[in-house]
């Protein structure tokens, strides 16, 4: 097996430490919610920053492993980060955009879990996939895969929202009107894709200064 470089090592550290952190503030959120008696378990799993910030941590601590035991990251591995950075992105600017500010009803949570998930951890997610080294180029068919989820959290969200009456964003509402929602989803929809092309373009750029590199060693 091939020696890891330094800066992959660097890579491992710095993904682990943002998973584990984001971790934390994930469980500080429950454990205060449920503290407070604040917790609406099929609610507050609903939403989608709190899935994705999910599957970043499990993201953020597999990428951590790969890059300490690998000197380049697998392509599934690569697809799936390319779909993290995408959430991370989109939930940042959805959330700083539409939602911040927006009053709070009932209990008042802390706001630093708030602020790592929506803010700080895409933040590093993105700088991640922009500056990390040891990235494979990825096919352009990769960006079926970056919409399987929000295609399945949106179809979900609907339909049980629908039936129960909750949803949970405010664009989603049925009382801001059929076209109002098709213009926040498409154009959401828009930029998941828009970024997640970004990303793949980018993995491609850097495959090939790579390869150059090498073959000018």
């Amino acid at each position: 097996m091939p020696e890891t470089p330094p800066a992959r090592r660097i890579v491992g550290i710095l993904r682990l430490a943002a998973g584990l952190t984001l971790a934390v503030a994930l469980a500080f959120q429950i454990i205060e919610k449920v503290a407070n008696n604040d917790m609406v378990a099929h609610e507050y799993f609903s939403y989608f920053t709190v899935q994705s910030s999910m599957i970043a941590v499990v993201a953020l601590v597999f990428g951590g492993i790969v890059a300490l035991r690998l000197p380049i990251d697998t392509v599934l591995y690569t697809m799936v980060q390319m779909s993290v950075f995408s959430y991370a992105v989109v939930t940042a600017v959805v959330y700083n955009v539409l939602l911040r500010g927006i009053p709070e009803e009932g209990f008042i949570e802390s706001r630093w879990p708030g602020e790592l998930m929506h803010v700080w951890i895409p933040l590093f997610i993105a700088l991640d996939w922009f500056v990390s080294p040891g990235r494979p180029a990825l096919r352009w068919t990769g960006l079926r895969f970056v919409v399987i989820y929000p295609l399945a959290w949106l179809a979900f969200t609907m339909l049980r929202g629908a039936a129960t009456g909750w949803f949970p964003y405010p664009f989603l509402e049925p009382s801001t009107g059929v076209l109002s929602i098709a213009v926040y989803v498409i154009g959401i929809s828009v930029f998941i894709v828009g970024l997640a092309s970004i990303a793949i373009a980018w993995s491609r750029v850097r495959a090939r200064e790579r390869e150059r590199a090498t073959l000018a060693a």
